[in-house]
């Protein structure tokens, strides 16, 4: 998907724009290093503290990969079309991708009638990130740090129950339908609701692993079945009669 900047751009803005890329290319894959490093480090006392024989920590590794190690290589190719490559920085270092920042930046570039693909809707992207970063360490402090214990004591299990099980599909729903609205396109959507319907349906109840690679199937599928089924035919552009074609 093309992000390049439009003839017509003046060489200020071309500048400043290849000055964002490199300078949001160069600091993203220091901060995400550093992150990866942290991140490791407190495991890796706590295993050497504690004993744990590398054996154990392999086979645990091995396992996660077996169940969520497909989504390592669908979740980047399914957001950077949206986000682009700052904001993928910033999205892989906040977390919460799917249910926070991907409906943000898609509110954002509706907003302002930006196109994921281009430079604009990137920066769209990168500011509406931002916006929910800020948002939601502000709503961490004030809802859940001081009123989040004393509201779980008065709500009852039921409805705790209720909340937790229809809140993430009404989410991601909502992004379904905002996505589906702001890109339109029939065939693909008609391809994916198909193969949807069919990884669900039927190959799952019929082998119950596939559960465990439904979406990469549903992905990769629906991906080549676009590729592979042709769209229809556009009209040819005639020229106006009273056009001179001398």
């Amino acid at each position: 998907m093309s992000t390049s900047i439009s003839p017509t751009t003046s060489p200020l803005t071309a500048g400043a724009w290849k000055q964002f890329d490199t300078t949001t290319s160069r600091w993203g894959r220091i901060t995400m290093i550093l992150a990866l490093v942290l991140m490791l480090a407190g495991p890796l006392v706590l295993a050497i503290e504690f004993g744990v024989q590398a054996s154990a920590v392999a086979a645990g590794v091995l396992a996660i990969a077996l169940a969520f190690g497909v989504l390592w290589f669908i979740e980047p190719l399914s957001y950077f079309p949206i986000l682009g490559a700052a904001s993928m920085y910033q999205a892989f270092m906040i977390g919460n991708i799917s249910n926070k920042l991907v409906p943000a930046a898609i509110v954002a570039q509706s907003a302002i009638g930006a196109k994921p693909e281009t430079k604009r809707g990137q920066l769209a992207a990168v500011l509406a990130i931002c916006g929910a970063a800020a948002t939601h360490l502000v709503s961490l402090v004030v809802f859940v740090g001081l009123f989040g214990s004393m509201l779980l004591r008065l709500l009852p299990p039921e409805i705790i129950t209720q909340v937790q099980t229809f809140v993430l599909p009404a989410v991601m729903g909502a992004v379904v339908v905002q996505m589906i609205s702001s890109n339109p396109n029939l065939r693909i959507l008609t391809i994916a609701v198909v193969v949807g319907v069919v990884v669900q349906l039927v190959l799952t109840p019929l082998f119950p692993v596939v559960a465990l690679f439904g979406i990469a199937i549903s992905v990769v599928a629906t991906v080549a079945l676009a590729l592979i089924i042709p769209a229809g035919r556009k009209k040819p552009q005639t020229a106006p009669a009273s056009e001179d074609l001398s």
